[in-house]
């Protein structure tokens, strides 16, 4: 059933808010002419001498530069040393001061990992890292987020961003996700969500990139979520805690670790949504998960 008519997006459409038409099919010849780390370890050596600096600073990598690059008509998005986004850099301020991932023993599964963090938490010790995508060079396993290879309750963390509005059926792969976790794991699903809507857009009628992208944003997405967001995946059986962790942060860090998407009135802001095996009672969004968040810590030091 359609949440809500396309026609309410306008004539020019979400897309419009939210960059340019992007051509999946030239980005995959490029991505396999200079496959994964090669390539990026190649364009983050060449601009990182370029735009060497001490203004911003990427939590992801570590490095300061005089200025993020810009990325989808946003003028200060990507970090020059490890490619890292908006999104990239909240995420990983969350992970190192707000669970305790990178001090304890465990497995994670990152589904379609981001380079940025891939490089970071592969070396993290005691944790068994592995990283899997449907097609991705980057990736150590090939796999479905709709039907993942592994037994159930095998992993103890798991990081999927910015891949439920891609897959055909989002509930299958939530129902996935939540399987290969063990009792209290976690996963972190952040999606781009368009927090002025206020249920998932999705039409199995807009079927080409152009319309994609005017309708969704992107020409290889196949919904645009709402505020509902976090129901959906309550009712997939996990305890939710959607954090708004930039809104935390004092001005100075948000500026040096280029927090907020500048430029975009679609998404200025994304939530970390973090997600518990531990739901009594599936179908309802939770206030608080399991480890409360701890007093603010997150500013710029």
């Amino acid at each position: 059933m359609r949440a809500q008519s396309i026609k309410a997006t306008g004539p020019a459409g979400f897309g419009a808010e939210h960059g340019v038409v992007e051509d999946p099919v030239l980005k995959r010849v490029l991505l396999r002419l200079m496959p994964g780390r090669r390539r990026h370890r190649l364009l983050g050596t060449v601009r990182s001498r370029r735009y060497g600096g001490e203004e911003v600073e990427c939590p992801c990598c570590g490095g300061s530069f005089s200025r993020f690059l810009p990325h989808r008509g946003r003028p200060r998005a990507k970090c020059p040393g490890c490619g890292a986004l908006e999104r990239h850099r909240v995420l990983w301020l969350f992970l190192e001061r707000e669970t305790d991932l990178l001090r304890r023993r465990g497995d994670l599964l990152h589904i379609a990992p981001e380079y940025a963090l891939m490089r970071r938490l592969e070396r993290v010790e005691g944790l068994r890292y592995v990283s899997g995508d449907l097609d991705s060079a980057l990736a150590e396993v090939v796999l479905d987020v709709m039907d993942l290879p592994f037994e159930g309750e095998s992993f103890d963390f798991l990081i999927c961003n910015h891949v439920l509005e891609h897959v055909e059926d989002d509930r299958r792969a939530l129902a996935e996700t939540r399987r290969v976790l063990r009792p209290g794991g976690w996963a972190i699903l952040m999606c781009p969500v368009d927090r002025r809507r206020a249920t998932t857009l999705e039409d199995p009628t807009v079927t080409t990139p152009a319309e994609r992208h005017r309708v969704y944003g992107q020409s290889d997405h196949l919904r645009l979520y709402g505020r509902d967001y976090a129901d959906r995946l309550a009712e997939a059986g996990f305890a939710v805690r959607a954090v708004r962790y930039a809104e935390g942060c004092d001005s100075r860090s948000i500026r040096r670790f280029g927090l907020i998407r500048e430029s975009d009135s679609a998404f200025g802001e994304e939530d970390v949504f973090f997600c518990v095996k531990s739901a009594p009672e599936p179908g309802r969004a939770q206030a608080s998960a399991a480890r409360p968040r701890r007093p603010a810590r997150n500013t710029a030091v």
